[in-house]
């Protein structure tokens, strides 16, 4: 009977033991492990450190979370970052041009475990500038100098925007805006195209002055012989009986005024008007 109080008892110590056992593991984990926050315009990664690494399945969103001790969050800035790039590159008849480049990107938000196992949170530095560099000299050296200065950088810019949305993109970043900040030629390529455009302005002027004046003087010549033709018509219009009506009806005209006159039918002998004597 002892026996079996003493087995019983022995028991109850073991499980007791097993008990406090966990219980103080249980302690030591949460005593020791990490609590982290994630803030707004954050996400977190994770690696496990005695799981298979980087967890790439799980984007962690801001909030408060607890970590085991032996695990490790990587928290990214998702929100929109800016990066400038001062570049050499050359066109394509090889002369050296300096260009200011900025880009506005992030990390696509459900891609950062991805990121992260390929280029780290350095992703800046190890992807988007090395791509910013490539895209730039690949569409600088498309243009000449000339073309750089004047009338084609917007044409320029698109094209590195769409070069870099697309290598960014199979990377996982997304590109926000491409801005060209700057284009700097070599000083006496600046000056040489300079010159030459304030010749073609000056000439354009010029042009623009002649054009004008021989468009005045087209305009005298037919304005002139507008009139001319106009008195053509005029003299061929007016024969002799015309006149001679128009002067009947003047005289008629004038015998009914009020005013006392003498009318003598018959006229000076050549045309046969009426002439008119006295009057008050």
């Amino acid at each position: 009977m002892s026996d079996q109080r003493y087995k019983t008892s022995q028991g109850k110590l073991i499980s007791a033991a097993v008990i406090g056992f966990l219980v103080l593991m249980l302690l030591v984990i949460f005593s020791s492990a990490t609590f982290l926050t994630i803030d707004a315009g954050e996400r977190g990664v994770l690696f496990r450190r005695f799981d298979g690494g980087i967890d790439k399945s799980i984007v962690y969103t801001p909030g408060f979370h607890v970590l085991a001790p032996w695990n490790t969050m990587y928290v990214y800035d998702v929100r929109e970052k800016q990066i400038e790039e001062k570049i050499d590159a050359l066109s394509n008849n090889g002369l050296n041009i300096a260009l200011d480049v900025t880009v506005r990107v992030n990390p696509k938000y459900d891609k950062i475990g991805v990121l992260h196992e390929k280029f780290g949170k350095d992703y800046a530095n190890t992807l988007v500038r090395p791509e910013v560099r490539s895209a730039v000299r690949e569409a600088i050296g498309k243009f000449t100098p000339e073309e750089l200065y004047s009338t084609r950088r917007d044409e320029v810019q698109t094209l590195i925007q769409t070069e870099l949305e697309k290598s960014l993109g199979l990377n996982n970043i997304d590109l926000q805006a491409t801005l060209i900040r700057d284009i700097e030629l070599p000083v006496k390529v600046r000056s040489a195209i300079e010159d030459k455009l304030e010749a073609e302005q000056s000439s354009l002027k010029y042009e623009f002055i002649l054009t004008k004046e021989r468009q005045e003087a087209e305009r005298r010549i037919i304005e002139a012989e507008a009139k001319a033709r106009a008195n053509q018509i005029l003299n061929a219009s007016l024969s002799a009986n015309i006149l001679r009506d128009k002067g009947i009806e003047a005289t008629l005209e004038l015998a009914n005024s009020p005013n006392s006159k003498v009318i003598i039918v018959g006229g000076d002998g050549s045309g046969g008007l009426p002439l008119i004597l006295g009057g008050n």
